[in-house]
C-alpha cells in the first residue's frame, strides 16, 4: 500500500480507455450519467472498499454518475490519471510526489488512509532487535525503490545506528522470505499484510516510521489530473463526495460493506476472515477516520512534510531524471477542494 511495499513498489492498474458513455441514472432520470473510470493499485483489498459500496449502494447512482473501477495489472494507476486513461486512480503519496515532480499531470484530491500503515517488521523470535539501530549490518527483503532505503536509513540513524544494511531486491516474495528467515526484516502494510500474517498465526514485532524520525504521511491517495478536473470540476466533486459516503459507510457498517466487497470480487477476496480483520484494523486503527473524525481530507500540514522529506533526501527527480535542486511548492499536489 505504499511505494515501500508492494503497492507503491510495484504499482499496478492497466485497463483500456473507456468512451464516456450515457446512462440513465435513477436520481436523475431525465439526464444522462457521466461516465467516470477509476484505477486501482493493486489487486482488491480493503484500501478500496469505499469505491465498490459507493457503486453498490448507488451513491455513485445518485450523483448522476456511472462509475467504473478498472483492475490492476502492470502500468501505475498513476500514470493511467497523467495520460487520460483514467479519470482517478488510487495512489501512493510516495508515488505522488515522484511523479508529479517528475512532471507528470497529477492532484490528489482525496485521502483514504489518515496516516500511514506501513511498518518495518521483523520475526518476533528475533530478540536481539530491539530498536532500529540492531537493523545495522542485516538483509532488507526490499522492493526496488530509492524511497526504501531513505526510509530505513533514517530510521536506523536517528536511533544511533550507522544506516548500513544489505538489500535483496524480491518483490512480495520478501514476506515469505521474512518467515523462513532469508532476510531479517522488510517493510509491510499493517493493515493487510500485518493482519494475514496474525491469522496465520506468524508471530512479529515492528517499528512505527513516525517513532524514528520519518514524517507521517496519508499512505494511499485517490488522484486526478488538472486536465480532468478542470474540465469537469462538478463530476469531480460528485465522485469524491460520493466516494467519502462509500468510506463512512465502510466505517460505521463494517459487516455490510465486507459483504459487498466480497460479493464484487468473489474470485480475487477468497479469504472472507482476512477482509473482516483488515477492515476492523482499518477502523480500529483510526486509518479511515481519524480520532478527529475526518475521512478523506488531507492534512496540508502532513503533505508539505513528507514532501519535505522526500526534497532533502534527494528522492524527487524531474523529467530529464536529475535530483530536484529547488523546493517544488507542493500546495499544487493535492486540494481538499472537492470534498466541498
Amino acid at each position: 500500500m505504499t511505494d515501500l511495499t508492494r503497492r507503491q513498489a510495484l504499482l499496478l492498474a492497466l485497463a483500456t480507455s473507456l468512451p464516456l458513455v450515457a446512462g440513465a441514472g435513477r436520481a436523475q432520470a431525465q439526464s444522462a450519467a457521466r461516465k467516470v473510470t477509476v484505477a486501482l493499485d493493486w489487486t482488491v483489498n480493503t484500501n478500496h472498499i469505499g469505491l465498490f459500496v459507493a457503486r453498490d449502494k448507488g451513491f455513485y447512482r445518485e450523483a448522476g454518475l456511472e462509475v467504473d473501477i478498472l483492475p490492476y495489472s502492470d502500468t501505475g494507476a498513476g500514470t493511467l490519471v497523467a495520460n487520460r486513461v483514467a479519470d482517478f486512480g488510487i495512489n501512493g503519496t510516495i508515488s505522488l510526489f515522484t511523479q508529479k515532480t517528475a512532471g507528470a499531470d497529477l492532484k490528489a484530491v482525496y485521502a483514504v488512509v489518515q496516516s500511514e500503515t506501513g511498518r518495518v517488521v521483523f520475526n518476533a523470535a528475533r530478540g536481539e532487535i530491539k530498536s532500529p539501530r540492531d537493523l545495522d549490518g542485516l538483509t532488507y527483503g526490499g522492493f526496488g525503490s530509492a524511497w526504501e532505503n531513505a526510509l530505513i536509513g533514517t530510521i536506523i540513524r536517528h536511533d544511533g545506528g550507522k544506516g548500513s544494511f544489505e538489500t535483496v531486491t524480491l518483490g512480495t516474495s520478501a514476506y515469505e522470505a521474512l518467515a523462513n528467515g532469508s532476510v531479517d526484516f522488510t517493510l509491510e502494510v499493517a493493515t493487510w499484510e500485518g493482519v494475514e500474517a496474525e491469522l496465520k498465526g506468524i508471530k512479529q514485532r515492528s517499528f512505527v516510521y513516525a517513532d524514528h524520525g520519518v514524517p507521517d504521511e496519508h499512505t494511499t491517495l485517490i488522484s486526478s489530473s488538472e486536465a480532468y478536473l478542470q474540465a469537469n470540476p462538478k463530476v469531480a466533486a460528485g465522485f469524491v463526495l460520493a466516494t467519502r459516503r462509500g468510506y463512512q459507510f465502510a466505517a460505521d457498517h463494517p459487516d455490510e460493506a465486507a459483504a459487498l466487497l466480497i460479493a464484487a470480487n468473489k474470485d480475487a477476496l477468497t479469504n472472507p476472515a482476512l477482509i473482516s480483520a483488515s477492515l476492523k484494523a482499518l477502523i480500529d486503527g483510526h486509518f479511515l477516520r481519524s480520532q478527529s473524525g475526518a475521512i478523506g481530507t488531507m492534512d496540508p500540514a502532513k503533505m508539505e512534510a513528507i514532501g519535505d522529506y522526500l526534497f532533502a533526501a534527494g528522492i524527487l527527480r524531474d523529467a530529464d531524471g536529475g535530483v530536484v535542486k529547488q523546493r517544488p511548492d507542493f500546495a499544487g499536489y493535492f486540494s481538499n477542494a472537492y470534498l466541498g
